[in-house]
């Protein structure tokens, strides 16, 4: 068959292309400052979590003698906030790492890091006061309203959404035609001047990374509030149900997350926390055993929790003390490993029990890709995300150095690519973009936005059809 294209073909074929490129062009309008942003946010909190987590989790200790009892340890943190109340043990990484402890105070909870061996004080910070609590504030909701639901969390879930149509219509701006083969194409040439040569380095980047881009933006949009709280993690939650019918509580898991910090895995964020005082469960302490820290801990050791895992106290006098071991706290490099247990304050039974294993699908999927998307996995995973934050970075600053050498007259302005008025193919193309948009209703939004701006308000308002002439 001839590889050579009719001439009745060829003007539709390019006008179908420069459709494609405005819109391109529109998206990444909106998403570049967005992923610039999310970049840099995602490599500090990379850094202050996995790497430099300001706690003093990592903190090194001398193991010199056996540890004090987890009650002598607490009464030192007691002692040293008596208006306080502690909330929350972390048990040491090791034998040579301090154990934490979360208090609670009127002017907000802090995390004292202790030496378990002495009971001294190494660390202490306020929880909300960190580099990583304001990265991760910027990150998720930019300071405009709460972290779920608010103006910011929409903004960058209409970003991340967007990203997906601007990787399509990438992909399909880089697919080989009019004579350029799949080998030109897949190696692209780093010896061109000017424009060219970013045009290599933005397309080449993008396709090498394009399933990276496109896992990382799903993940994301699995914490945004509509696609991932109304959809995927509604249908996808762990359901309550199963805990043999002991008493619910009206909060549920995510109700445990401290500020913008997600601690509680994925899957059970809406899944609604167990309630004490009932005669449920299953046989968790003895009967003489008294319910306190102290027993808790040593419980969670019996039952197999190692290492470093998590004790919530009860948040009032019908709440459970919950023992958790998950890679969302940074506890276990292992998403694989996660397990929650809800204990009852008063006696002692365990309530409620999961872990990965009982996940759904999606579940199980996300436990495993939020780990990798905070790089919780190991440091392959930490380069991995360093390299791939770098490279966002660079594609979108490509992307800009593009738009700037092409724009006419060497003046500002926005200077879309130019589009024919009778585009063929409109109607597949309206079909995927309304899939699309069905599929991630806020990237539905904002190309019906776009339509507006681009069909109505720029044809009409002189001034704004100069800024966007092409």
């Amino acid at each position: 068959m001839s590889n050579t294209v009719s001439s009745a073909a060829q003007p539709s074929a390019n006008a179908f292309y420069r459709a494609v490129w405005r819109w391109h062009f529109y998206a990444g309008l909106y998403v570049v400052p967005f992923i610039i942003m999310l970049a840099i946010t995602g490599l500090a909190i990379l850094w202050f979590t996995t790497i430099a987590p300001e706690y003093g989790d990592r903190l090194a200790v001398p193991q010199s003698r056996a540890a004090l009892p987890i009650t002598a340890q607490s009464d030192f943190v007691a002692k040293a906030y008596p208006q306080g109340k502690i909330t929350q043990y972390i048990a040491p990484y090791s034998a040579t790492n301090p154990a934490l402890f979360r208090v609670a105070l009127d002017n907000g909870d802090r995390m004292i890091a202790l030496d378990p061996y002495t009971g001294a004080i190494i660390q202490d910070v306020l929880q909300a006061g960190t580099w990583n609590d304001f990265f991760t504030r910027v990150h998720g909701s930019l300071f405009l309203g709460p972290k779920t639901g608010g103006l910011g969390d929409l903004l960058i879930e209409t970003a991340a959404s967007l990203g997906i149509i601007l990787l399509v219509t990438g992909l399909y701006l880089w697919w080989p035609r009019d004579g350029r083969g799949y080998r030109a194409t897949l190696l692209p040439n780093f010896r061109l001047k000017g424009r060219l040569f970013w045009r290599e380095l933005h397309s080449g980047l993008g396709f090498y990374g394009s399933i990276i881009i496109l896992f990382f933006f799903v993940s994301g949009l699995a914490w945004a509030s509509v696609w991932g709280g109304k959809f995927v993690q509604a249908w996808s939650t762990f359901p309550a149900e199963k805990w043999d019918n002991v008493p619910l509580s009206t909060l549920d898991h995510a109700s445990m997350n401290h500020g913008a910090l997600k601690e509680v895995p994925w899957a059970l964020e809406q899944t609604l926390l167990p309630q004490s005082g009932s005669k449920q469960g299953i046989e968790g302490l003895p009967h003489d055993v008294p319910v306190v820290l102290e027993s808790i801990v040593a419980l969670g050791r019996a039952i197999g929790f190692q290492g470093r895992f998590q004790v919530a106290f009860p948040a009032d006098e019908k709440g459970v003390w919950t023992l958790s071991q998950d890679s969302m706290s940074y506890d276990s490099p292992n998403p694989t490993a996660d397990r929650t247990v809800h204990i009852d304050q008063y006696t002692g039974k365990i309530l409620a029990s999961v872990s990965y294993a009982d996940y759904s699908v999606p579940g199980k999927a996300m436990a495993v890709g939020i780990a990798l998307h905070e790089g919780q996995i190991g440091v392959w995973n930490i380069v991995l995300n360093f390299i791939f934050a770098s490279g966002m970075i660079l594609i979108s600053v490509s992307g800009i150095v593009m738009w700037w050498l092409r724009r006419p007259e060497k003046v500002l302005r926005f200077a879309p690519p130019p589009v024919d008025a009778n585009v063929p193919l409109w109607k597949g193309a309206a079909v995927i973009a309304v899939a699309l948009s069905i599929a991630f209703p806020m990237a539905g939004v904002a190309l019906f936005g776009a339509l507006i701006v681009d069909f109505v308000l720029i044809s009409r308002v002189p001034l704004l059809r100069r800024f966007l002439k092409s």
